[in-house]
């Protein structure tokens, strides 16, 4: 997948006059990349329009303008983007009771260290996370990560075989299909 650029970003005034459209097409896009995980996780495939709204967002947010701090939000939200042969993710851990937050966040540290695959047919890929987001006591509610599909894992898919998305880690088990339409937007991510 082609890394974004400066071309592909907007001025803050450029962007304003395009944000409803374009934050239409994209909410519709994540709704095809969104794979709910058991009660407390959601999973959402990243490409170039999800990352490019997300910096779109950040530049409106926090107002920046000057070429070379656009420039460093590219470069930082292009490592959400994946190599050749990979699918690239942001993982969310959601928990709404703000007593039990650190108790259950707790409960997923090392989950870096394997537990979550996405599978096809009776392939195993493992989620590779991004560095940084976890240490040994402690682990954040949001993660990049990547799965190594290479061209087995892109046949495969192609060819139909079932693809599911697992987790296994610390007594939470979730298992989700990939529904036909996410399996489409992956391939295309896959090229």
């Amino acid at each position: 997948m082609d890394l974004l650029t400066l071309d592909d970003i907007k001025n803050l005034h450029e962007y304003e006059l395009e944000r409803s459209d374009f934050r239409n097409r994209v909410i519709a896009l994540k709704s095809r990349r969104r794979i709910p995980l058991g009660p407390l996780m959601t999973v959402v495939f990243e490409n170039r329009e999800t990352v490019r709204f997300q910096i779109q967002e950040m530049l409106r947010v926090e107002r920046i303008v000057q070429p070379e701090k656009v420039q460093h939000e590219v470069e930082t939200y292009n490592e959400l983007l994946p190599g050749p042969g990979e699918v690239a993710a942001t993982l969310f851990i959601e928990i709404t009771d703000s007593a039990r937050i650190r108790q259950i966040l707790d409960g997923f540290i090392g989950l870096d260290d394997g537990g979550l695959d996405v599978v096809i047919g009776s392939r195993r890929f493992p989620a590779r996370f991004a560095p940084g987001q976890s240490r040994e006591d402690r682990i954040s509610a949001v993660h990049y990560i990547r799965f190594r599909l290479g061209e087995e894992g892109r046949r495969a898919l192609a060819s139909g075989e079932p693809a599911t998305l697992e987790i296994s880690h610390g007594g939470y088990d979730a298992r989700q299909e990939l529904p036909r339409q996410t399996v489409e937007e992956l391939l295309t991510d896959l090229g």
